[in-house]
This record gives C-alpha cells, structure tokens and sequence, in this order.
C-alpha cells in the first residue's frame, strides 16, 4: 500500500519523487521502488522522520509497536502523522509516542494499487483543516476519499478495506458456478470481471439508488428474478450482515490486543 501511495502521488505531480523518502525493512523492496519511482531510499525509520514534515506509517498492526518505540524518540509536535494501520485507534499510537502530535487515521484499500481505491481519514484532535486537506489530497491520488470520525473506523475498515477479498471471493464463486455451467474459465473470467466492474460502473454514475438499479434488470418471472429468489431464500442478507460484523468485531480486536500487549 505504501508504494500505491507513492507511485499515486508521484503520477498526480503532488510532489517531485526525489523529495519522497522511503524506508523498508526489506532493502531489496526498497531498491526496487526508488528504482522505479525515483524516490529517495533512507537507511532508517529515523531518517524520514528526521528529514520529512508528513509521515506515512505504512505497516501491518502487529508491527506498529516496534515502529513507534523507533519513531519516539524523533518525532515532533509540528508534523503530520497519518497511519494505515488497519484497527489501531489515534489514542494508541499517541501513547506509544509519548506525545500529542497531528494525526489523521486512514483505511485505504487494495485497488488503490491501479488509483481506483477509496479511502476513509478520520483526523485525530490534534489535527487541523489543513492536515485534513493534505491527508485527503494524498489518497485522492490513489482514487477517491471520505471523511469519517473514527468511532466508524472499524466499520469501515470491514466494508471498503477488507471489503475487496469478500468481493474476489464472491467473483470466484461465480466464475466456478459458470464453468460448471459449460463456459470456458477464460470466457467465465471476463464475463464475470465485467459484469462487476459495469455493475459499479453503473451503481456510481447513475445516481441512481442501487435497489432501483436492481429492479431495473428484474422481469418478474425472469431469469434475474429467479437467481435473486435463490438468495432470499439462502439468507444472504444475513451471510454478509456476519461477514461485516467478523471483520468489524477483528478490527476492534486488533486495537485492543496491542492496547494490553
């Protein structure tokens, strides 16, 4: 994710490559990023810190703390800190840095890879207008983004950030079901990637509210109204109301094991 962000805020001329400092703790990841985007690669976590004015925390949350304790001790009032680390609340990484510094929470997601992702930033107290606007002007350049207070972070972080892997999942389970159904995979792919990025497509452009979109493609007695039947009467509804709430429940999980941790 954090090199969708560089890559994103490079191609929309927010600021020149060179001036981008980068650390991974995988040099090879690293050399081959500031190979490819042009960016400046630093020899440590401290080093962007010590150099930058906005910082990127671009890790998973089981590697937060061990970040955080390196960043403490560098880190000042008078810069940005934005972090993407899924289920990890501002209260939290406040603590670990021992201070009260501007900071903006965000939940990106994966198709932020090719700019078509969206993003949701809640700012922490500390953090101003023009914090947000610089936030929002980072992840606009990787698709699109909303502003959220951060008590529906958890939320959000179930629908849109792991909300792509549920949608694949459902997107394999119809190519599977086409196969069976006697169409070559290579045809069932396209047919199915389509079908779902034209339904989005559609769904973003019309205006229109999806249940009315829905009723739109829906003859009654028609083959549309006969698979929608079958996934009434399989309680679909109820199947994703449970995968919202797992990954939303994990999420709040996530903040409170490395919280007592």
């Amino acid at each position: 994710m954090g090199s969708a962000l560089i890559k994103g805020i490079v191609n929309a001329g927010l600021y020149e490559p060179h001036s981008i400092l980068g650390y991974d703790k995988d040099p090879k990841k690293l050399d081959a990023l500031a190979s490819d985007v042009h960016i400046t690669p630093a020899g440590s976590n401290e080093k962007v810190v010590e150099t930058c004015s906005t910082l990127v925390l671009a890790v998973k949350p089981q590697d937060i703390k061990g970040v955080l304790k390196e960043l403490a001790p560098v880190v000042s009032q008078d810069q940005l800190f934005i972090s993407i680390a899924a289920g990890i609340p501002i209260s939290l990484i406040t603590h670990l840095l021992g201070k009260e510094i501007p900071l903006v929470r965000a939940m990106p997601n994966t198709p932020a890879l090719i700019g078509k992702g969206v993003t949701a930033l809640a700012p922490g107290g500390a953090a101003t207008e023009e914090h947000l606007r610089l936030a929002v002007a980072i992840f606009d350049a990787v698709g699109t983004t909303v502003v959220v207070d951060e008590a529906e972070m958890d939320a959000v972080t179930a629908v849109s950030g792991s909300g792509p892997g549920f949608v694949f999942r459902i997107m394999e389970g119809f190519v599977e079901a086409a196969v069976e159904g006697g169409l070559d995979r290579e045809t069932a792919i396209a047919l199915v990637t389509g079908t779902f990025l034209g339904a989005s497509a559609l769904a973003t452009e019309s205006g229109d509210a999806l249940a009315v979109l829905r009723q739109r493609v829906t003859s009654p007695g028609g083959t549309t109204a006969a698979g929608l039947s079958v996934m009434e009467e399989m309680g679909l509804d109820v199947i994703l109301r449970k995968v919202i709430e797992a990954a939303c429940t994990r999420s709040k999980e996530l903040g409170k094991e490395l919280s007592t941790g």
